[in-house]
Formats: C-alpha cells, sequence, structure tokens
C-alpha cells in the first residue's frame, strides 16, 4: 500500500485535481490519500489557508468574518462547478463560519481549507472520506499523541476502496481542533505511512524533486537523485522548502522511503528520500540552502571565559522570553547567538534589559542582516579540504564570512554572510562544487 500526499498546487484548480485522479487511477496500490488546502492558481492569487487566517483576523475585529470567507467560499464553489460535482459547498462555508465565531484561536479556521479539499476531492474519487481529526490526536498539553494515533491509523490498512484524509490537523481531547506547524500536511501524510507501514510514502508537488540549491538563485541547479533522510532535514531546515523538515520523524524507526515527485510531469523520476544511501554514487555536497535576514546578539564581557554560568544566564534570557537560538559563536570575551526569527522592538529591548540584569556585558548589539548557508552531504566527513574549498569560493567572490561553523556530524558546514551577499553567496559555493 502507497500513501500519497499533495500539496496546495496540485489542488488549486481543477485542470490540476483531475491530474491527481490520473496519478492515483494508473496505480491502485494509492490507496490513502491526504491533501493540502489549494494554494495560488497564479502568482498574485491567494493561498486558501492565508484567506482562512485572514477570516479569523475579521472575527477578531468585527465579531464575524467578511470577505475573507466569502472568497474561500467563492474559490471551493468554482472548483466544484468546473469539476461537475453535485456538492453544496455554501453549507459547509456556513458550518464553518459557526464552528469560526466559537472557537477560541486560529487552528479550527485554518484547518478548514484541508477539510474542504478532501471533501472535493472524495466526491472526484469516490473515495471514502476521513476526518484527520477522528484518527490525529493530540494530548491535553497539545503534544502529538503518537500511540493512539498509530493505533485508530493502523485500523486503515484493510480499508475497501481508498479513503482521502486532509492535513495538516488533528484532534485535541475535548474534541477542539489542533493543527501543526504550516506545511503540516507533509507530517500528516507520514503519520499515515508509518500507521499502515505503507511500502512507500509518495508526496506529490510542482516540482520535479530537490534541486542542489535554490533554482530561483542559482539558473538550472543540478537535480538531486536520492537523499538521506537527515540531509532532507538540513535542507529543509534551511529553506528548501519542498517537503516539511518533521515529516521524516513518523517513519524514521520503520525506515519507510519516500519519493517527491511532479503532479505536473508525473514521469520524472523525483527524488527519492532513503534512511540509508550507502551505495549509490553521490557527491561530496548533495545540496546548499539558506535563510536571510537572521538575528545576531552579540556581547562582549571581559574575563567572560572565567565567569561561571555566564553563557547559561544568557540562554536563560531567550528562554525566558520564548526565543530559541540557531547557534552560538564564541571568542574568550565575546559571545554571539544567532536567532532564525526577526524579532520586535519592545523583545529586543526586553532581551537587553534582561541580559544586562543577567550578565552585565561590557557592549551589547542585535543586527538583523545575517544570512545563513547550510552546504549539506554526508560526503564531507571523510573527505579533507572541504571547508577550505568552502572559504576559497567566498573569498573569491569577494564576500566576508562572518561565521562559520562545522556541525557535530560532520554533514553540513554553515557560513553565516551579510544579506546583501546571499545570492552571490550560494552561486559561488555551487560553481565551486557542481560545476
Amino acid at each position: 500500500m502507497k500513501v500519497c500526499k499533495f500539496g496546495g498546487t496540485s489542488m488549486a484548480t481543477a485542470e490540476s485535481i483531475l491530474k491527481i485522479k490520473n496519478i492515483l487511477n494508473s496505480d491502485k496500490t494509492r490507496k490513502l490519500v491526504v491533501v493540502s488546502a489549494p494554494g495560488k492558481r497564479f502568482k498574485t492569487d491567494n493561498k486558501i489557508t492565508d484567506l482562512l487566517y485572514a477570516a479569523y483576523k475579521e472575527k477578531l475585529t468585527y465579531g464575524v468574518p467578511g470577505a475573507a470567507l466569502e472568497e474561500v467560499c467563492d474559490r471551493f464553489e468554482i472548483l466544484a462547478r468546473d469539476l461537475n460535482l453535485d456538492i453544496d459547498i455554501r453549507s459547509y462555508i456556513e458550518e464553518i463560519e459557526t464552528g469560526l465565531i466559537e472557537s477560541n484561536n486560529s487552528d479550527y479556521i485554518a484547518s478548514r481549507g484541508e477539510y474542504l479539499s478532501a471533501r472535493i476531492m472524495s466526491k472526484v474519487l469516490n473515495f471514502t472520506f476521513i476526518d484527520a481529526g477522528d484518527i490525529i490526536k493530540f494530548r491535553y498539553d497539545g503534544s502529538f499523541d503518537s500511540e493512539l494515533t498509530r493505533d485508530l491509523v493502523s485500523e486503515l490498512k484493510d480499508i475497501k476502496g481508498g479513503a482521502i484524509i486532509p492535513g495538516f490537523y488533528g484532534r485535541m481531547p475535548d474534541k477542539t481542533i489542533k493543527t501543526f506547524s504550516r506545511g503540516g500536511s507533509d507530517v500528516t501524510g507520514a503519520i499515515i505511512a508509518a500507521g499502515v507501514n505503507a511500502t512507500l510514502y509518495e508526496n506529490w508537488t510542482d516540482v520535479n524533486g530537490f534541486m542542489a540549491c535554490d533554482p530561483n538563485i542559482v539558473t538550472n541547479p543540478k537535480w538531486i537523485e536520492v537523499l538521506s533522510y537527515q540531509e532532507l532535514r538540513e535542507l529543509s531546515y534551511m529553506g528548501a522548502n519542498v517537503l516539511h523538515p518533521d515529516s521524516i520523524f513518523p517513519i524514521y524507526d520503520i525506515g519507510i522511503p519516500i519519493i517527491i515527485k511532479n503532479t505536473f510531469n508525473p514521469t520524472a523520476l523525483g527524488t527519492q528520500i532513503l534512511k540509508n544511501v550507502d551505495g549509490f554514487d553521490r557527491p561530496v555536497i548533495t545540496g546548499i540552502a539558506g535563510k536571510k535576514s537572521n538575528t545576531v546578539i552579540t556581547l562582549t564581557k571581559s574575563m567572560m571565559n572565567s565567569e561561571l554560568g555566564f553563557g547559561r544566564k544568557v540562554l536563560s534570557v531567550l528562554e525566558r522570553n520564548g526565543v530559541s537560538f540557531e547557534h552560538i559563536p564564541t571568542g574568550i570575551d565575546a559571545m554571539s547567538i544567532v536567532v532564525s526569527n526577526q524579532l520586535s522592538e519592545s523583545l529586543k529591548q526586553k532581551i537587553h534589559d534582561d541580559i544586562k540584569g543577567a550578565v552585565n556585558p561590557d557592549t551589547f548589539d542585535i543586527s538583523t542582516t545575517l544570512s545563513l548557508i547550510a552546504i549539506v552531504g554526508h560526503g564531507m566527513a571523510n573527505r579533507k579540504g572541504t571547508a577550505a574549498k568552502i572559504c576559497t569560493a567566498l573569498y573569491n567572490a569577494d564576500i566576508n564570512i562572518r561565521m562559520i561553523d562545522q556541525g557535530s556530524s560532520e554533514m553540513n558546514v554553515i557560513v553565516g554572510v551579510e544579506d546583501a551577499d546571499y545570492s552571490k553567496s550560494i552561486n559561488a559555493l555551487y560553481d565551486a562544487f557542481f560545476k
């Protein structure tokens, strides 16, 4: 049995949905299907999930949703009309509006795009609709209940015909809706694949697979044939937005293979993602990915190295303020903390004041112009000169390295450069390793 997940672009139009129908009909082992909310139909279009969040803001402002929810209704009515489906979208929207008014957070309304997508697809395919809330479970504290979920999902092994399951959400013990983070339909698909011990988890999107780096930055980058679970995590977390970085966790122990496929070019080979990539002829570097505009908190203090608990006190300030860190480059009298998200001005001031009270630094500075670039690959662990090649490539491109860090697994090297040098750095590194 194969589990398939189709992303937002695949669900955006009647034409793309009919392509999904052809894909599923071509292989009867594709029995369990997870769908996302419809994405953009064209560049200036809105994603359905963004409209649903906008509807939640309308409710907070005016007490009831308005234009945003009406646009959602229009989009799904157009899909139903173009697919010649006998489905009353308006009645679903009225039900959703009632649930939105009664809900205390945005999770319920944010999940309704996937819910309506699954209702549409179940009609198109004549598959059974299974509400994700009936099989994806969370505990009272909001954590994912893997054991209960696995028991419920395992019952799908013997389902007759096929089933359509909305991605992105589950249900709490009190029956309220709980969502994963954005992109969480990938996680739902992996949970379903693990629960039924699928032979393959197919993730269908709008690209032919992973590229060695962002094709919006490098012209025609090389296609990646195979990735390890770990390489997927590193590249996805650092900005390669093909697959959610957490999607391997449900299937890690079982070792179910994943393949990235293109709904709009189903004959393309795609990219395999495997637990073990031994035996494949692979390059030293698998891929390059990055994130711009990271925040760097830098402080100095004489004799910092001999002050017991200095680092703990600084990191405790971040913890109390709900801020997680990425990297901590240090010197004998200096410490920098790299944070991936942007901080509000009020939060910056709060962190400044708290750190000053905790460790009384000599100097304190916050910068928001650091780009982090990850160079990822299993091959670098046993290959001399990788770091030298990275530094040389950036030096030859007249780029200053503000930070460099090699992971303890020796599978990635991360460099920090100014935002202004981000695209130039990606191109220089790609040329050094792939040309």
